[in-house]
């Protein structure tokens, strides 16, 4: 499950942004009478943040053979078992109004952005992962990698309060770990290096800017408050708020925050 740095804990209750949620999708039905009956299925018909979470993903990620209903109760099974999936959601749609400029409140990015959709699907076959419930779980990363085009194996660990912006593109491998307060953009992949086995993926820290395209590759480490430029091919450890870039990214500089991941500027200069 995600790290529970005390950092990424946000003020916001469950039960409170539910309320807010629930307040725009009525304000959104009122002035879009087209689609009242997606926000009353998506949200108003719903008691709780999770249940409608859990439907919302399953109605994403049904099949044939895998109807909503028995995704649904799977959905909904793993978010009343571990409550840190939720924290997580939370902290995660928080982080997503908070940084992207293009997000004026909270019901966009939950119904429609699939940075965030994929990402809550993933924490739920991670906690099926972990629950020895191996097939289903990777059947899970393969319904989210064709409806969300991000592939995120379950073994992986994701902290919270991470953003994923457009996010198409995004790869993160088995044993890759990514900290609290993350932001990734489309393009990105965590990978290996090869055929090697064990323990082959980067490990990121918390803070991280991961700008679009950038591919990080092997087993090291990117410290706290790194930022990581545009199409660069990281092979190397990234030491902490040091900005990286190029083909092989090397250190031009150091970051002017702790933690380039809020702040959101992909610029390469130190000011």
């Amino acid at each position: 499950m995600p790290n529970t740095n005390p950092s990424t804990v946000t003020n916001i209750s469950a039960a409170t942004l539910w309320q807010s949620l629930r307040d725009e999708a009525n304000r959104a039905a009122a002035s879009e009478t087209a689609l009242g009956g997606f926000f009353t299925a998506s949200i108003l018909a719903h008691q709780t943040l999770a249940q409608a979470l859990a439907s919302l993903l399953a109605q994403r990620l049904a099949t044939e053979s895998t109807p909503q209903p028995l995704l649904n109760e799977i959905f909904n099974e793993a978010l009343q078992q571990d409550s840190r999936i939720i924290d997580a959601a939370i902290a995660d749609l928080v982080a997503i109004q908070e940084r992207d400029s293009a997000c004026c409140n909270l019901l966009t990015p939950f119904l429609f952005f699939k940075g965030f959709l994929a990402l809550q699907a993933w924490r739920i076959s991670h906690y099926l992962w972990q629950h020895h419930r191996q097939p289903i779980a990777l059947f899970l990363q393969n319904r989210i990698s064709c409806e969300f085009s991000v592939d995120i194996h379950p073994a992986a660990t994701i902290g919270s309060g991470v953003m994923m912006d457009h996010a198409t593109g995004i790869v993160i491998g088995e044993t890759a770990s990514v900290g609290n307060n993350v932001s990734i953009m489309q393009s990105v992949t965590l990978g290996g290096t090869g055929k090697e086995h064990g323990d082959r993926h980067p490990k990121v820290g918390n803070g991280v800017l991961i700008s679009a395209g950038a591919k990080i590759l092997g087993n090291i480490k990117i410290g706290d408050g790194a930022k990581i430029g545009a199409g660069s091919v990281v092979l190397q450890n990234v030491a902490t708020h040091t900005i990286v870039a190029g083909v092989p990214a090397v250190a031009i500089g150091k970051t002017h925050c702790d933690a380039p991941a809020l702040e959101m500027d992909h610029r390469l200069s130190q000011n």
